[in-house]
């Protein structure tokens, strides 16, 4: 049995005892090597892309660089989503380690309390993560001929509190009895290979995002749903009835399931409540956050 990703040394290569023993320069360098690794941390304009750039830094020793090629300046986080930042890039170096290593989500006030700043700048500093990881999907397919990918949808938000008699209580899931603020997560996840999550309205309103994301002779893995009976016309099809197994002559949605499995941990420890807000609102950080560890 393969070990798993979290056990392994390529799991450790950042951690909190490295960032805070860490002295300016190391965290510097440290900074400069993620940043520009294909260079070895040796400095990229990102103005005109130029490796001709030489070190001018600010009079009280704030890293800055110049490039020979059209003469502008340009920091370590120029061009960034931490451009103009003002924390010492230790801070940001142990908000991305602890950001990567909670594997089920990190909540903000935690993340505050961990690094000593405000409620609202850690707040901030999250969404920013998040809008990176956001930005790695963009465009991203899966599959391929021969591949196969599993496909699955699961529900989140909309929570009914039940009333207090029984007789009171409706059935939470009957649509007449809903709030309308309960939303689908379809994950398409290729076997070995990346994941694409999408917040929907519902399962069958995810076609055309199936079709633009998944390549031309995968073989798709899904359940019984009849929402899925559409994917039949255009890729090779295995179905599983999880009424009568979960697994069964090859077909099965259990990657699908673990993405889902992270999700709901990251909703019921860290979240706490998602529901419809700004296209998806939590529920969104929730998928960015289990697409971290599965993708």
């Amino acid at each position: 049995m393969a070990q798993h990703f979290l056990l392994s040394k390529a799991a450790k290569t950042l951690s909190l005892a490295q960032v805070f023993t860490m002295k300016d320069d190391q965290a510097e360098m440290t900074f400069r090597s993620i940043r520009w690794c294909d260079t070895d941390g040796q400095p990229v304009c990102p103005h005109c892309g130029g490796t001709d750039a030489y070190d001018c830094r600010r009079l009280k020793g704030a890293p800055r660089f110049r490039c020979r090629a059209c003469g502008k300046d340009f920091s370590i986080t120029s061009g960034t989503l931490f451009a103009s930042h003002k924390l010492p890039l230790r801070c940001y170096l142990a908000a991305i380690a602890i950001f990567c290593n909670e594997v089920k989500g990190k909540s903000a006030l935690a993340l505050s309390r961990d690094l000593s700043v405000s409620y609202k700048c850690a707040f901030v500093l999250l969404h920013k993560l998040r809008e990176a990881m956001a930005a790695e999907l963009k465009g991203r397919v899966v599959g391929g001929e021969g591949k196969i990918a599993e496909v699955d949808g699961g529900y989140f938000g909309g929570y009914v509190k039940p009333a207090n008699f029984r007789e009171n209580r409706r059935d939470g899931r009957l649509v007449r009895n809903q709030t309308g603020k309960r939303r689908v997560v379809v994950v398409v996840r290729e076997r070995g290979g990346n994941t694409i999550p999408a917040v929907f309205e519902s399962e069958a309103s995810a076609m055309n995002f199936l079709k633009a994301r998944v390549a031309p002779g995968t073989i798709l893995n899904a359940d019984e749903a009849g929402s899925w009976e559409e994917l039949g016309k255009r890729f090779e099809v295995l179905r599983i009835n999880h009424q009568e197994a979960y697994s069964m002559d090859g077909a099965c949605t259990n990657w699908a399931e673990e993405f889902f499995s992270r999700m709901r941990r990251a909703e019921i420890g860290h979240h706490h409540h998602m529901r419809r807000k700004r296209h998806g609102g939590k529920i969104i950080a929730a998928c960015r956050m289990a697409n971290r560890w599965t993708a």
